[in-house]
């Protein structure tokens, strides 16, 4: 799909939902400018599918941790199976549907489908596992549920996560729903006291994600702690996680602990039951508030991420770019050096080959600089046919290293080596003093739509300013 046509369905989509947001449009097409004139944007991308455009609500934990049963809870209905066991090893998107049944569909419906945050997905899983992404329907399958909770919102149920036997497609597709979620809730089973049994699941959903930027919108949940009721010190198993996960960096906060009610154990100490139901009362009444109010968060994230990927061309890949330019500039130069050192040397070798008697060396003098011109010439062409073929192997030897880390940069890389273009620019193709004052722009109007979506719900002068 055209980046054009992708933005025309998301105008369609907020002129419904936030109107403030159709503004923000503006600055993401500004920045994909900045994208294509640098070379660190393909041409055919756009920066707006780097984010979700809906509210988006992931929840991911181990095997058995309850997390179907508590989707279950929060619609009101019971949409996914649960158990103790694996029921279904497919990441399962839920959205509202009109009508009355629950319908399920293929994954190919949220691959084809730029409203949701799986589009094209099945390409970034070929990219780890050549042919995985053929087979997308066994990883993503859309669940519509009439339910108006779910209205404006998706939520993602996640396999149970089994650091053992996890496909690197798998887990390509759990980066790809942490960074897209607007909010993550981890479920971990307090009914398995010894976490440290699982330090790989823990190391992959706490650690790896405890040093982003957006870090508050995962939420760590201990869930059926009801169980722990059982337990001489009860407490004692909510304190084993909570230093299982302070030592994968989790120092405070963003921890809760609850349980399911329905499904709960009988509780005989009447003061232990209203103490673990207060706990859970409380838990999961933040809990289910960060989820009503993630359409809020939405709005301040997309507002916030322009901004970020703006400060990020200037500070992160421009450098890089500058660096990764340096290196082939570099092997090159030592390349044309090595290659053409040696044909130079030969040629002068060639050169003190003349005949031996003085007859032979006058004619051989004359016929060489009759010929002088057309082998100058001749000459010049050979060097700069073996420097062009050098420079283009090796930018596409280092664009190639770099693609799976840098794409960005492997792209801008290849961007910058044209033939008409000299390899001791001070700068990258596309950047320059211009450039950076359209960035300053970006990033001052990514600031006014964040402040124009705090006016939504903020007036500390009592008196709204219709201006702004």
């Amino acid at each position: 799909m055209k980046p054009s046509e992708r933005y025309l369905k998301i105008e369609q989509h907020l002129a419904e939902e936030n109107p403030v947001l159709i503004d923000i449009i503006t600055t993401y097409k500004a920045l994909d400018a900045l994208g294509y004139k640098t070379g660190l944007l393909n041409q055919e991308a756009t920066y707006a599918s780097d984010i979700s455009w809906w509210p988006l609500i992931s929840i991911l934990g181990t095997f058995s941790a309850g997390k179907s049963s508590f989707i279950n809870q929060y619609l009101g209905r019971t949409v996914q199976s649960s158990g103790n066991q694996a029921i279904d090893d497919k990441f399962t998107v839920l959205c509202y549907g009109s009508g009355e049944e629950v319908n399920t569909l293929p994954g190919l419906a949220l691959n084809a489908d730029p409203r949701f945050p799986f589009f094209g997905i099945s390409e970034e899983i070929n990219k780890v596992e050549t042919g995985e992404g053929n087979k997308i329907d066994t990883y993503l399958q859309l669940k519509t549920v009439p339910e108006d909770i779910l209205k404006g919102k998706i939520l993602i149920d996640s396999p149970g996560f089994d650091a053992d036997s996890q496909r690197n497609s798998t887990l390509k597709i759990t980066n790809h729903i942490i960074d897209m979620s607007d909010l993550v809730l981890v479920f971990f089973d307090a009914r398995h006291p010894e976490p440290g049994a699982m330090r790989d699941t823990l190391e992959h959903l706490v650690k790896t994600n405890i040093g982003r930027n957006d870090s508050h919108k995962i939420l760590f949940i201990l869930n059926q702690i009801d169980t722990a009721a059982q337990e001489d010190n009860p407490e004692e198993v909510i304190a084993s996680w909570q230093r299982a996960l302070s030592q994968q960096g989790l120092m405070g906060g963003n921890f809760y602990a609850i349980y399911n009610e329905q499904l709960a154990n009988n509780i005989s100490d009447p003061a232990l039951a209203e103490r673990f139901q207060r706990k859970k009362n409380i838990d999961l009444s933040e809990i289910t508030d960060r989820m009503q109010k993630v359409s809020i968060e939405r709005a301040y994230r997309i507002a916030d991420t322009a901004q970020y990927i703006a400060e990020n061309l200037e500070k992160e890949q421009i450098p890089k770019l500058n660096k990764a330019i340096k290196s082939w500039r570099t092997k090159v130069m030592l390349a044309d050096f090595t290659i053409l050192g040696s044909l130079a040397a030969a040629a002068i070798w060639m050169g003190f080959t003349y005949p031996a008697n003085t007859q032979d060396i006058q004619d051989w003098a004359s016929q060489s600089l009759m010929n002088g011109g057309i082998l100058g010439a001749f000459a010049l062409v050979i060097i700069f046919t073996i420097h062009y073929y050098l420079r283009n192997k090796i930018a596409k030897w280092d664009a190639n290293r770099l693609v799976k880390k840098e794409p960005a940069i492997a792209n801008a890389l290849l961007f910058n080596n044209r033939f008409w273009r000299g390899m001791f620019h001070a700068n990258p193709r596309g950047w320059n003093k211009r450039t950076l004052k359209k960035v300053q722009e970006v990033k001052q109007h990514a600031k006014k739509s964040i402040q124009k979506l705090t006016d939504q719900f903020a007036d500390p002068s009592g008196q709204k300013n219709e201006t702004i």
